[in-house]
């Protein structure tokens, strides 16, 4: 006999107080505990994940998805479409968008596939590496869906592997378990990522996030023209994805310094697999010593790269995590010759572009150096952003020319 489809009806009811549904009807797709009528629908009637039909005050339902009551952002709308509600479905239609995204985009299948919000999945980060996906569920309501999650997965890529990469520590804030977990299939401990006619070799258990960082894919093509003949000093370089790119777009010489000794390990690696591995070496140490050490020693570099991780992952932070961000680059301008280039970045959501250019002023400034902004970047199209939900557009990245007073 068939299933019956799935419809509002089937979903346990979230309404919102009074006017607390102008952001959602904006756009945006979070929804906060302060902004529920729990007179009408008590956070205690509802368990972590479980899907609901979210409702305006008024009772008309202005959507499906998913609840956790004991989040502070605790739920988020899925679909907008009462005929086509969050279901196993839904997920297998979202999957097949983001993927004819992707294949607009790209040759290979090297990419992040599936973006949160950006690709109408919340809580749900998928990278695909050839025959391998490595997915990240964010949210109880994910997690609640994982099944449903991986046999979209097999019916619209069929992968030869999955892995669950659930080791993020908003997953704390959700009440959930950090672990990393083969979901299908032989997940390799290294995978071979292909970009702009280079490789490079990750680790999708054991790396940082999913193992590379596809959203700087555009930003290192941008430097591409910077390089040639110059020496070149890449802070915080993980496994040498801008580094080993420049020598391989003829920077006669790259230091990729990085506090992990398996990332630089990676890096060295990389650079012989790209053919470039006598022009590239590594140094391993806390980015803020080793730019000072190579102040005192009077080394200079043509070209900085800083890419830090994000200094400020919440709102307490921000003074703290602004003062670092300034601290790293002005140390970066201290050791770039006369006339060099800074490539600055910054993966903080809560640091606007904004401030990032003005803490650059600032540095060069109080180094007494002049600089000017050649080129600004943001992540790739792979990392789509509803204009609505700004909280999607994170990365920052500057190309700067600092020259004397």
């Amino acid at each position: 006999m068939p299933t019956s489809p799935i419809s509002p009806a089937d979903f346990a009811p979230l309404r919102l107080r009074k006017d607390e549904d102008r952001r959602l009807r904006a756009g945006h797709l979070w929804i906060y505990s302060n902004e529920i009528d729990v007179e009408a629908t008590p956070l205690r009637d509802f368990q972590p994940g479980q899907p609901v039909a979210i409702q305006a005050s008024n009772g008309k339902t202005l959507g499906t998805g998913y609840i956790n009551p004991h989040a502070l952002l605790c739920a988020r709308l899925v679909s907008r479409d009462l005929e086509h509600p969050l279901s196993p479905s839904l997920l297998v239609h979202r999957l097949n968008v983001a993927l004819s995204l992707r294949e607009r985009l790209y040759d290979r299948p090297f990419y992040r596939l599936v973006y949160g919000e950006g690709d109408g999945l919340p809580g749900l980060i998928v990278d695909r590496y050839g025959d391998l996906c490595v997915a990240q569920l964010t949210t109880a309501g994910m997690e609640r869906l994982k099944d449903d999650i991986l046999a979209a997965l097999q019916k619209v890529l069929k992968p030869a592997a999955v892995l669950w990469r659930n080791d993020s520590r908003v997953r704390e804030m959700e009440g959930l378990e950090r672990i990393v977990a083969d979901a299908a299939g032989e997940v390799p401990d290294t995978v071979t990522v292909e970009e702009d006619g280079l490789r490079f070799q990750v680790s999708p258990r054991a790396g940082q996030k999913t193992g590379w960082f596809y959203d700087q894919r555009d930003n290192r093509a941008r430097l591409d023209r910077y390089v040639a003949g110059r020496r070149m000093l890449d802070v915080c370089s993980y496994v040498g994805a801008w580094g080993v790119r420049a020598a391989a777009r003829g920077a006669r010489e790259v230091l990729c310094m990085d506090s992990s000794a398996p990332a630089l390990e990676q890096a060295a690696a990389n650079a012989a697999l790209n053919g470039v591995g006598e022009r590239v070496r590594t140094q391993q140490g806390d980015a803020f010593e080793v730019l000072k050490s190579l102040r005192e020693t009077r080394e200079r570099f043509d070209v900085v790269i800083v890419d830090p991780p994000a200094f400020i992952k919440r709102r307490k932070d921000f003074k703290e995590g602004a003062l670092a961000y300034r601290r790293l680059n002005e140390m970066a301008m201290q050791v770039l010759e006369r006339d060099g280039l800074l490539v600055s970045c910054s993966c903080s959501q809560l640091l606007s572009r904004d401030v990032l250019i003005q803490t650059l002023l600032q540095g060069s400034r109080h180094l007494d150096r002049n600089l000017v902004i050649l080129e600004q970047g943001r992540q790739g199209p792979d990392h789509p952003v509803p204009p609505a939900i700004p909280e999607t557009d994170y990365l920052k990245m500057i190309i700067a020319r600092v020259l004397p007073a």
